[in-house]
């Protein structure tokens, strides 16, 4: 029988009595596991010996995937080619070997989100070019990935995309591919991917609240620290997450930045610069008392730096909470929507140049050369007043005329 993505989706990870092995056509078939891993297999002759190769995994290779990977597997073979010797020739050359090289050498160096890139490429790329050299990789295989993949994971299709492009213009300079068969093709208009800006801003009413659940709920008191500290100080959370002790000066007043800690740091060269008020220095103290690390944030029981997937959870957790103790409906925000909350209420209390330092922004080109000054004891002002204006907004509340406003 020919198989179908129903019957594919019906037998993954599900038990089996035994191994299963279902043909589908051109020599292809299916091997199930006992606990129903799916491998799709190309069965062929090869100098009058039946040969058996492995295609890939799904559901990281698809159907239509496997088939093409087929067709081309039997193109080799009636041009005289042994796949197996071919795809082990060109194991030096494959995606993943020139991936990992220009990874080390430019993805590590230039980009902070690079785990991130790596684990995109390992879970939904590799898998579908097992062992095929990488100048030969086709645009139509890439496009099935990308369109597949578009369907359901825009922002990673786009991801993936973009730095795949970037992979050919490095690999291109060293020979390891003759044409760059990516360039010109568009996420927005090839994957019709959309990009979405964010414009949420808590209002006042909506800060009351988070904060009466950061000090109400029974969130662990780091993570309403961490919470607070990004509302006050507009920082990314990842500039919070990975700060150490060391990078607060109680004596002078500032919490350094290390360049590598933030986004436009392998750009400037250098460390962000942000006071310590007289309302985050306390708040700073108590999270530097509840671990032994070196780190400000870890987690739970250790002593590494925050993980990325904390600080994703806990708006949801705040506005469950919410929506569990006081039929309090907020609508959905984001850890970045903090930000700019932040970002929008400096231009109420600074000039635009400032409030971009704060944010740690690039200034533009030509500024950038010439001004160097760190503007501390602006930020300082500029801080010292929205974080009097958030205290002010929490400290005097009345929650059945908050519950009235929703």
């Amino acid at each position: 029988m020919a198989l179908t993505e129903s019957w594919l989706k019906s037998h993954h990870q599900k038990p089996h009595d035994k191994v299963t092995e279902v043909a589908d056509r051109d020599g292809m078939s299916v091997r199930v596991s006992p606990k129903g891993k799916i491998v799709f297999q190309l069965r062929f002759r090869w100098r009058g010996k039946a040969q058996r190769l492995d295609l890939g995994v799904y559901p990281d290779m698809s159907l239509k995937q496997a088939r093409l990977h087929t067709w081309e597997m039997r193109e080799q073979i009636a041009q005289g080619i042994d796949p197996k010797q071919g795809l082990q020739a060109a194991s030096d050359d494959d995606l993943p070997a020139v991936f990992e090289r220009w990874y080390q050498a430019y993805c590590v160096v230039n980009k902070k989100n690079h785990a991130d890139i790596k684990r995109s490429f390992e879970i939904h790329v590799f898998p579908h070019f097992q062992r095929q050299c990488f100048g030969d990789i086709s645009l139509q295989q890439w496009m099935l990935l990308l369109d597949d993949l578009a369907l359901h994971k825009e922002s990673i299709a786009a991801r993936i995309l973009s730095n795949a492009q970037q992979l050919y213009k490095w690999a291109m300079k060293r020979e390891y591919a003759k044409h760059n068969v990516l360039l010109g093709i568009s996420a927005k208009h090839d994957l019709q991917v959309k990009k979405r800006s964010g414009d949420r801003v808590l209002s006042q009413t909506e800060i009351q609240w988070l904060w009466h659940a950061l000090s109400h709920s029974r969130m662990m008191l780091k993570n309403q620290l961490f919470v607070k500290l990004c509302l006050l100080y507009g920082c990314r959370n990842g500039e919070l997450r990975l700060a150490k002790k060391s990078d607060f000066d109680f004596h002078t007043k500032v919490w350094t930045v290390p360049q590598e800690n933030h986004k436009t740091g392998a750009i400037s060269g250098k460390a962000l610069l942000r006071p310590i008020t007289s309302h985050t220095e306390a708040l700073l103290h108590l999270a530097m008392d509840l671990n032994d690390s070196e780190f400000l944030f870890c987690n739970a029981g250790g002593v590494e730096a925050m993980s990325r997937s904390v600080p994703l959870s806990l708006p949801t957790n705040i506005m469950q909470w919410l929506k569990s103790q006081h039929q309090i409906d907020m609508p959905y925000w984001s850890m970045h929507d903090l930000r700019r909350t932040a970002r929008t209420n400096f231009s109420r209390l600074t000039t635009f140049e400032v409030a971009e330092i704060m944010l740690g922004h690039a200034l533009p080109k030509i500024q950038a050369t010439y001004d160097h000054y760190d503007y501390l004891s602006e930020q300082t002002v500029a801080y010292e007043k929205w974080h009097e204006c958030v205290l002010g907004w929490v400290s005097h509340h009345d929650l059945e005329k908050l519950a009235s406003i929703f």
